[in-house]
């Protein structure tokens, strides 16, 4: 396809914006090309995903772009890094990885990022709104900011996201058009276990299932209860996000473009219909661990996607009494860590053993002590990722059976 380009296209190709954005421009024009977008828009906020260290390339890319005077033309966040730049001691890593992983996140800043080193940047002050065109990486960064904000952005990765964010222009297609924002399969909950306390493992589930089962395919939820949080339907999308490729879901009367069911299909047929009973949803929440109850724990981690202020809230008291037997780690971002310092809570983690993880997460960077055992998690996303990054079993459970079983040094759940 032809690509339509604007004065704006223009000027930033020919170097009025400097050599930087006249050669990210010319990589967004060729993958305009590729993705079949006619045209393109402005952005309003990037997030970047390749703060992350994957090899010698991530830091030539960035050093080149500084090497032309690069500097980002939009409000830039960055995602987690390699390195917890705030405690670098608790990296258990390679020493070459430690340096050229800092250097990374530093070279990001330098480009004029904000270094938030954060995979949720919605918990942030910049937080995008309803209708903004965005430019966005990180999966689960991407479905929040689609479904549960109503922000418009595609799944864009390494490489690209950056050029997005020094042109401040992105390609117009995807789910930046509200005809490609519809719903095409509807995922209906029949009933939920009455022994579930609340919507948390219900959203995780739920979230499983349209991962394996939707691929790239927009679902609408009907039947989550009207107490999910936004913190339940933050672990929906990121589970469904890492066991498939959803971009976007609807929830019906609780995202902002899912009112009814039929705002969700814009007036169209499902493709497909998916029916999940009490049972399924159990079924699918026990196969997200690979060990029983009473299964030793070398580790207890939270927070993936990174825990928010609210999290902290509801964990801070379950940690009151004896401290746990095995090593317990919340990743977090920096400012979400700035409100629990100002409430005071930090004094309740640190009194209860908990390491606080900034900047980075235990499943992409080496920072836990002890991998003897299984690890458990409340987090979907942590769940599908841990076996394969980790090669470690995990048990998956709420946050109040991670604090029971963290006390216990073995799997109980209640």
């Amino acid at each position: 396809m032809t690509v339509t380009l604007a004065d704006a296209d223009r000027d930033l190709l020919g170097g009025a914006h400097g050599e930087a954005a006249a050669f990210a421009m010319r990589l967004m024009v060729r993958f305009a090309e590729a993705v079949g977008a006619p045209g393109f828009i402005d952005a309003r906020s990037a997030h970047i995903d390749g703060c992350l260290y994957h090899g010698q390339v991530s830091l030539d890319f960035v050093e080149h772009l500084l090497a032309l005077g690069g500097r980002v033309r939009v409000p830039t966040t960055l995602n987690v890094g390699s390195i917890d730049l705030i405690h670098p001691e608790l990296f258990r890593g390679d020493g070459d990885l430690l340096t050229a992983g800092s250097r990374l996140m530093i070279a990001h800043e330098e480009l004029g990022c904000v270094p938030s080193y954060t995979c949720a940047p919605y918990q942030t002050m910049f937080r995008p709104q309803l209708g903004w065109q965005i430019a966005w990486a990180e999966s689960n960064a991407i479905v929040f900011a689609n479904s549960v904000i109503g922000a418009r952005t595609n799944r864009y990765g390494d490489f690209t996201d950056l050029c997005c964010a020094i042109t401040g222009r992105v390609p117009n297609y995807g789910l930046h058009l509200t005809e490609n924002r519809r719903a095409r399969v509807v995922v209906e909950i029949a009933d939920l276990p009455p022994e579930w306390s609340d919507a948390g493992p219900a959203c995780v589930a739920v979230g499983h299932v349209i991962g394996r089962r939707c691929g790239e395919r927009i679902p609408a939820i009907v039947g989550l209860p009207a107490s999910t949080s936004e913190d339940d339907l933050k672990a929906l999308g990121a589970v469904s996000a890492s066991a498939g490729a959803v971009a976007m879901f609807h929830a019906v009367g609780l995202t902002p473009e899912a009112a009814t069911l039929e705002d969700a299909l814009q007036g169209e047929r499902p493709e497909e219909v998916i029916r999940l009973t009490a049972d399924d949803l159990r079924a699918t929440v026990r196969d997200l661990s690979t060990v029983p109850d009473g299964t030793p724990l070398s580790a207890v981690s939270l927070g993936t996607p990174h825990f928010s202020t609210t999290e902290f809230e509801r964990l801070v008291p379950l940690l009151s009494g004896s401290r746990p037997a095995v090593d317990m780690y919340v990743n977090t971002s920096r400012q979400v860590m700035e409100e629990v310092e100002a409430r005071g809570w930090d004094t309740a983690l640190r009194a209860a053993g908990v390491t606080v993880v900034l900047d980075t997460c235990t499943y992409v960077t080496t920072i836990m002590r002890d991998l003897s055992g299984a690890v458990m998690t409340n987090s979907g996303k942590m769940a599908y990722y841990a076996p394969g990054n980790l090669n470690v079993d995990v048990a998956f459970g709420s946050l109040a059976d991670c604090v029971a079983s963290a006390r216990a040094g073995r799997v109980v759940r209640s």
